[in-house]
């Protein structure tokens, strides 16, 4: 658990799944609710909020002027709209997490010199299992990049990228990853129930064997070839099974759909930030 209570005031403008599970997370990472202030236009949002006890608002000028550090959780098609209305402070803190808004952007319509934290999530943060890129704009201090990186590590892992272009590289690894694992996980089930077992045990065996080497991998000292590898003898079962993947071109065939998702997610940047 990571020590997120010296933050400052903070404000949430959206009160979408993610906000949601950041709010969470930090208010059980010790940060007192009344430190958190929350707008968005939906009643039923602001009243799932206001029973966390932290501050809510409907108009988002509200939540942003009492804050030291604003988190724009919206649709990106709404980020231009509600960014220029914020009317932010000079040296007040802005992170988005909002997808494909990149920099250039948010520096149009802030100020030149605003500290901005551009951030690229996943969705299993609404578990608090999620992982994080971030980047920092040269307006960011040190006190301010680190006050994000505990931000979003109240939803999982955080890692910073050396360029803001990387970012859209983390967005086809660990933004649409879910997606690739799922993807594995119903096919998994889909052969399962085509080889006599029953759909319940077909998806009770392809779950737990997902997340069981989830956990090996991350928790091991050995790269995944090694740990692959060491479960694959050689003429058995594994052997026969990964003999089929490689002649299909199994390793083409992810660097080319994770390519793909890095051009898309360069190109959603620009079109959101038209």
């Amino acid at each position: 658990m990571t020590d997120a209570s010296n933050l400052g005031a903070l404000a949430f403008i959206g009160a979408g799944n993610m906000a949601t599970a950041l709010i969470r997370g930090l208010l059980a990472d010790g940060v007192p609710p009344g430190q958190v202030h929350v707008a968005d236009p939906v009643a039923e949002q602001r009243q799932a909020m206001a029973a966390a006890k932290v501050n809510t608002y409907e108009q988002n000028q509200d939540a942003a002027a009492r804050a030291d550090v604003v988190v724009l959780a919206v649709k990106p098609q709404l980020a231009a709209e509600v960014v220029q209305s914020l009317q932010l402070r000079s040296g007040q803190l802005l992170i988005s997490i909002a997808a494909g808004i990149n920099l250039h952007s948010l520096r149009r319509w802030t100020a030149e010199d605003q500290p901005l934290v551009r951030c690229m999530p996943n969705t299993p943060a609404l578990l608090g299992a999620g992982i994080t890129g971030l980047f920092a704009n040269p307006a960011c201090s040190p006190g301010q990049r680190q006050t994000a990186e505990k931000l979003l590590a109240a939803a999982g892992d955080t890692v910073w990228v050396a360029a803001e272009h990387e970012l859209d590289a983390v967005t086809a690894v660990s933004g649409s990853g879910p997606a690739y694992f799922f993807l594995l996980m119903e096919a998994m089930v889909e052969a399962g129930t085509g080889l006599g077992l029953s759909r319940d045990t077909a998806t009770r065996l392809t779950l737990q064997t997902a997340y069981g080497a989830a956990l090996m991998a991350r928790d091991s000292k050995q790269p995944p070839a090694t740990l692959r590898a060491n479960v694959t003898s050689p003429g058995g079962t594994t052997a026969a099974a990964l003999e089929v993947l490689n002649k299909q071109n199994f390793n083409r065939i992810v660097d080319a759909a994770l390519n793909a998702a890095e051009q898309r997610a360069a190109q959603l940047s620009e079109e959101f930030g038209r």
